[in-house]
């Protein structure tokens, strides 16, 4: 019998952001997506936080809705995982979904994007896409990219 993947998580907060769910909820999300041990730590920020932070790191002049620096993808995957708040507002409000729902698919996304998962190219997103949509939907979520044609496959 196979264990599950560990997860070491450490979770910070700029601001009280009182929407966000407990971190049982979040652990139990991103526990789904490991593959393996990891150590990840989640912070949340502000729109001036995620803006400065992805205009040092990726050289876009704007907030993104989530950021992850991966340190190592084995044996042990080490990250830092930044969701910007305001921006997942923002974007639950113009895709019309749900604060959890989406907060779900960005730690998902960041958890994978830790393990060396990556979307540069479409062989590498098609596959990513098709794992966060998996688990998303093992955990009660819809599909997060409704304009596919979702087909539930079985995880390894």
């Amino acid at each position: 019998m196979t264990r599950k993947p560990l997860l070491s998580l450490s979770l910070q907060r700029v601001c009280d952001f009182k929407e966000l769910p407990s971190r049982s909820v979040m652990y139990r999300w991103m526990q789904r997506a490991l593959e393996r041990d990891a150590m990840i730590t989640v912070r949340f920020v502000g729109e001036k936080e995620g803006h400065a932070l992805n205009k040092q790191y990726r050289g876009i002049d704007r907030a993104t809705n989530v950021l992850t620096f991966d340190y190592a993808h084995e044996p042990v995957a080490q990250a830092d995982l930044v969701i910007c708040v305001p921006v997942l507002h923002k974007e639950c409000e113009q895709q019309n979904k749900g604060f959890k729902e989406h907060l779900a698919h960005l730690l998902i996304h960041g958890v994978l994007h830790a393990q060396g998962y990556d979307h540069a190219n479409e062989r590498q997103a098609k596959k990513m896409e098709q794992t966060e949509t998996d688990i998303l939907v093992s955990l009660g979520f819809l599909p997060p990219y409704p304009d596919r044609n979702y087909k539930p496959r079985t995880r390894k």
